[in-house]
């Protein structure tokens, strides 16, 4: 499971006891991030909205259960006394801490439980995959699986932890994502290549389509390894995020299916991901799947209200299954191809490649050579029940 330990210069420890936990990770380099884009914004994004544009950062503390959320003056306070107590733990200054939390919005922190977690979890601060293990199970809520991702270059590593279940959607989900690399770089560089790995991943996963008041995703370059070819690091950056989006996609609340939409041969790639993340965002769509039923209507109805201009009789649609080695045309350009009466054993065949986990659409526009690509999931009476309980 190895991530973000193997990443040099950075130690993990977490805690999680029963819906409240705690992680704390320390690393010091240079550091930039990415928030949610909701008018409602949690008291950390707030304050490290402010904090993060000195780009340093000597350590991150995570707290899970509470989302300190409209608190207001105090939920302020206690987001600052948070930065406090881990500083006290690192030994660094708290305006080079990062603030991050997750949970019920609408709810003051219990702070003696955080600063009691908090120095009990800190004596066991680590650099394996143990404590990392411990960091990633602190942050999760209705999350049922870790989220972490690794990828290794020549001569340095990028890694990152995430949890994100529910309440996902562009800008970003109710997702936090901690992301670290041994490279050396500097915080413009970080930024750059931060804004455009989570445009093309996390911006791009639809479980639900509700931006939550926390979403944050922060990267941190300890710079251990020395300077590297900053392209080959935005590509390393941008393959951990998607992972990571990916793997949010897969744990979608109540979800039995993850959704891949492709769309190729549009006429930008910004055209392509608003009519992709507009299908998987679709309600029908999302339905369809679940009940394994091949109705590829939905499909062109919702990139047809997409808002992108491009000739609906230039387009191809198809189906894969989960390991995409089989390919079922739907449609192509005006011809339908898979129906009851004229098509049944082509409907049947697309039938059959909706069992597994995953299920793949493909929306060749023909109207230019751009593509994109966005991830989601079923929606399941499961669902339902989760959000329809969730703080009672």
């Amino acid at each position: 499971m190895n991530s973000i330990c193997e990443v040099e210069g950075v130690y993990a420890a977490g805690i999680k006891e029963k819906k409240y936990g705690l992680a704390l990770i320390k690393a010091k380099g240079t550091a930039a991030a990415v928030f949610t884009k909701n008018k409602f914004m949690a008291s950390p994004v707030i304050l490290m909205k402010r904090r993060i544009e000195k780009g340093f950062l000597e350590g991150i503390i995570v707290n899970s259960g509470n989302a300190n959320v409209y608190t207001g003056e105090q939920g302020m306070k206690d987001a600052e006394r948070m930065a406090e107590i881990a500083a006290e733990a690192f030994s660094a200054d708290p305006e080079n801490i990062g603030v991050a939390s997750t949970g019920v919005i609408g709810r003051f922190l219990n702070m003696e439980i955080i600063e009691d977690q908090c120095r009990r979890v800190s004596k066991d601060l680590g650099h394996d995959e143990k404590s990392e293990e411990n960091a990633a199970k602190a942050i999760m809520t209705t999350d049922l699986l870790m989220k972490t991702a690794l990828c290794r270059r020549e001569g340095f590593s990028v890694a990152g932890i995430a949890k994100g279940s529910g309440m996902i959607a562009p800008n970003m989900g109710t997702m936090l994502a901690f992301l670290y690399t041994d490279a050396e770089l500097t915080a413009d560089e970080l930024k750059r290549a931060l804004l455009t790995a989570s445009k093309r991943s996390f911006n791009r996963v639809v479980v639900d389509g509700d931006t939550s008041t926390n979403d944050s995703a922060f990267l941190t370059a300890t710079g251990l390894k020395g300077k590297v070819d900053y392209k080959e690091f935005c590509g390393a950056l941008e393959e951990v995020c998607t992972t990571l989006a990916k793997q949010m996609a897969e744990d979608g609340e109540g979800a039995t299916k993850m959704i891949e939409v492709r769309i190729t041969n549009a006429p930008s790639e910004e055209d392509a991901e608003v009519i992709a993340k507009t299908i998987v965002g679709s309600p029908l769509v999302k339905t369809a799947v679940y009940g394994e039923d091949p109705n590829w209507g939905r499909l062109i109805a919702a990139a047809g209200r997409a808002g992108v201009e491009f000739p609906p009789e230039n387009v191809t649609v198809s189906i894969s299954g989960e390991n995409g080695k089989k390919t079922v045309l739907l449609a192509k350009k005006g011809e339908i191809l898979a129906d009851n009466k004229y098509h049944p054993e082509a409907l049947a065949e697309a039938k059959a490649l909706m069992h597994g986990k995953k299920v793949i659409f493909t929306l060749d526009l023909d109207y230019g050579g751009f593509s994109a690509t966005a991830w989601g999931c079923d929606l399941t009476e499961k669902y339902v029940e989760i959000n329809g309980k969730y703080t009672t």
